[in-house]
């Protein structure tokens, strides 16, 4: 086995055993909003990934910070819901903005848009690890394969949301772009997700900052096979977070309904993609659906299925590289479908 072969073995193993150990934890960091109090803002990613946070500022999720208040939309949702701005929204910051909080503070406020760390987990317990490449003079190109594979693994047990494995990737845009709050779209009248979000269309169009392999200099596009894989985590993804949007339905109405037929959407078009791959980890998936009943005040069995599915999703981005994953290169959405 040549080097790559064993970083790329290593790497996989490292983040299934991270991926497993935390699966049926309640407290997993990787499902939960943001704690404001671990939070350190963009700058403290700014020093070592400077053309990533360039290319950040120029995207929507960086400029609403000083507009999307602004707007009658949100200023109508916000009067729904009682609130002054939804700058000041507790719920609304979460998905909105990047909320950050002292130790004493008993409310967040936003500090930024949609940033570093809304995407890649509260920084404060993982910064250390993440930029830790063997010794205090090591640099990322002297770190060996075993302790790359260690350190992503501890980020990941610390709460980053790590690249290398794309399905971490996919929980960070589901868990906002699937609304997770039953009165924010029954009362606030917000809409229960995004239409139509489909994983590599939207992230490898304007918010795409792929620098890590050109020195901070070339925004570089995913191969087919990392785009295979992005495509079908995706689809896993969006059944995890719609089962867990359904699971807080409590009344027939907006959300439940909406939450419940794109449940119901997320499993066929699973279901589709399956009889293309034959893959027994979707394979489990599937079958871990067939037993959930999507109905209302059913929070504990949906949200159980769906702790299975992100399990078996995470294993899947670990084990897969997309070289047997052809079959899904004619569904890959193209450039020109890419979100701008």
């Amino acid at each position: 086995m040549n080097l790559a072969a064993r970083w790329i073995a290593a790497l996989a193993t490292a983040a299934l055993a991270a991926s497993l150990a935390r699966a049926e934890s309640p407290e997993d960091p990787h499902r939960l909003p943001l704690d404001p109090k671990q939070v350190l803002g963009h700058e403290a990613c700014e020093k070592c990934h400077a053309s990533e946070v360039a290319t950040w500022k120029k995207t929507p999720h960086s400029t609403t910070f000083l507009t999307l208040h602004q707007s009658k939309e949100a200023a109508d949702i916000a009067r729904k819901l009682g609130l002054s701005s939804i700058k000041r929204g507790q719920v609304c910051i979460e998905c909105h903005y990047t909320p950050q909080a002292s130790e004493d503070a008993t409310q967040a406020k936003a500090i930024s848009g949609v940033s570093c760390e809304s995407c890649h987990g509260a920084a404060q317990k993982w910064v250390k690890l993440h930029n830790d490449y063997g010794s205090p003079t090591a640099t990322k190109a002297q770190e060996s394969a075993a302790h790359q594979a260690q350190r992503i693994s501890n980020s990941i047990a610390a709460g980053m949301r790590n690249p290398h494995n794309l399905y971490l990737v996919a929980q960070s845009c589901f868990r906002c772009h699937t609304v997770p709050n039953e009165k924010l779209v029954n009362v606030g009248k917000h809409k229960a997700g995004t239409e139509n979000f489909e994983l590599v269309a939207w992230s490898q169009g304007l918010v795409r900052h792929n620098f890590l392999e050109s020195s901070g200099k070339v925004n570089r596009s995913l191969s087919d096979e990392r785009l295979r894989v992005l495509y079908v985590v995706g689809q896993i993804a969006d059944l995890e977070f719609s089962l867990r949007a359904t699971a807080e339905a409590t009344e027939k109405a907006a959300y439940g309904v909406t939450s419940a037929q794109r449940t119901d959407r997320a499993a066929k078009r699973l279901i589709e993609l399956q009889t293309k791959l034959n893959n027994p980890l979707i394979g489990q998936i599937l079958d871990a659906y067939k037993e959930v009943k999507l109905k209302l005040n059913n929070r504990e069995q949906l949200l159980a299925c769906a702790i299975k599915v992100a399990a078996l999703g995470e294993q899947f981005a670990a084990e897969t590289d997309g070289k047997d994953l052809a079959s899904v290169q004619p569904l890959l959405p193209g450039a020109e479908k890419y979100k701008k």
